[in-house]
């Protein structure tokens, strides 16, 4: 497959015009998914009463006051709305860090945890759990801990990757799975030694992800970063593409691709270790939706940062609906439901087409 039919996709060739409608219906999408979603939960709530308690929180509408508090209020303003809110930021977030990582290591079958963060993330949330590391950070000091350890783990993979020669693709991505691995090995064993069911429990399920810990106050910390990261990105796409066609030809055009990589798996580990901190861990998004959004755009980043965006946010959001209401009076853990979906999905994507950076191949 040559370099121009990597930047091919099935839409790539609608201009402008065709690109904006497509955002903008995603967008669109966005949107009605969570007037929609808000409305469906296990507990039964009526469509007037879930928007009462909306319209009375935003615009403080006196004819409203009536649900200014109660159960039903507090199950739609503090218990669904916030967590689909944070479904949002984690699907976008999400996506955005596995389009950049797929560029950072060109490697289409990257995810945002391909570098060691997931571990790193891991062992951090063990330590939080097992041995109460970091409880003085008070109730979310599991998060908190997670978070540091996932960027930790980032800075760490930079500075190895950078010894002996300057970090290029291949080193970071050696450096990531070799400090994937220790981590791994230092969390199971302090589970094994800790003798810890209860801790063992919690372990598991914070380590499938879950959105129920979903709190306003976090959520505009994370849309802050994610937006902040995604804005980012968005402009340096140019640098994106390059490294899609490698350093030696991206030297030649006069852009040396080494800091440019460090910078954006800072960035990215940044974004993971927050998105980590308020849902867990959450895998296959950042694999899946960056593929199935090159099928359709090819490999621009310009085009694809946005569209993945939005895509893995109506992703999330009726994933985390399906997390609710799957199991009668019990709540499925998200990341384990989003495997079971996307694992069959990339399965078939792999045997109907050839895997690679663009949609024709």
């Amino acid at each position: 497959m040559n370099n121009t039919s990597q930047m091919k996709g099935f839409l790539s060739d609608g201009g402008t015009p065709l690109y904006l409608g497509v955002s903008l219906t995603l967008l669109a999408g966005v949107v009605l998914s969570l007037l929609t979603a808000v409305t469906i939960g296990s507990v039964s709530i009526s469509i007037n009463d879930v928007y009462g308690v909306i319209l009375h929180k935003i615009f403080r509408l006196d004819s409203l006051a009536g649900y200014a508090a109660g159960p039903v209020h507090d199950v739609v303003w503090l218990i669904r709305l916030p967590r689909l809110v944070l479904a949002v930021a984690v699907g976008a977030g999400l996506s955005v860090c596995g389009i950049i990582m797929q560029a950072i290591v060109k490697n289409p079958l990257a995810d945002p945890f391909i570098l060691g963060v997931s571990s790193g993330a891991s062992l951090g949330a063990t330590l939080a759990i097992m041995l109460g590391v970091g409880i003085y950070f008070g109730t979310n000091y599991i998060g908190i801990v997670a978070f540091i350890g996932a960027f930790s783990v980032s800075m760490l993979v930079v500075t190895i990757a950078n010894i002996g020669s300057r970090a290029n693709s291949v080193k970071l991505l050696l450096a990531g799975l070799a400090i994937s691995s220790i981590c791994s090995s230092f969390s199971s064993f302090i589970v094994y030694v800790s003798n810890n069911r209860e801790g063992l429990q919690t372990v598991t399920y914070w380590l499938m992800g879950s959105l129920a810990g979903a709190r306003w106050p976090t959520n505009a910390v994370v849309y802050a970063v994610v937006l902040g990261g995604a804005g980012f990105f968005i402009t340096q796409y140019r640098t994106l593409n390059l490294m899609l066609l490698g350093d030696e030809v991206s030297i030649t055009l006069g852009t040396d691709l080494h800091k440019y990589r460090q910078i954006y798996l800072l960035v990215s580990s940044l974004m993971i270790g927050y998105i980590v901190f308020s849902a867990g861990m959450i895998g296959f998004v950042g694999l899946i939706i960056p593929h199935v959004v090159r099928i359709f755009f090819g490999t621009d980043h310009k085009k694809i940062i946005p569209v993945a965006a939005l895509t893995g946010s109506i992703f999330l959001i009726w994933a985390d609906v399906l997390a609710r209401i799957v199991l009668p009076r019990s709540e499925l853990p998200i990341g384990m439901l989003v495997s079971m979906i996307g694992a069959p999905c990339f399965v078939y994507l792999l045997v109907k087409r050839s895997y690679g950076f663009g949609g024709r191949g």
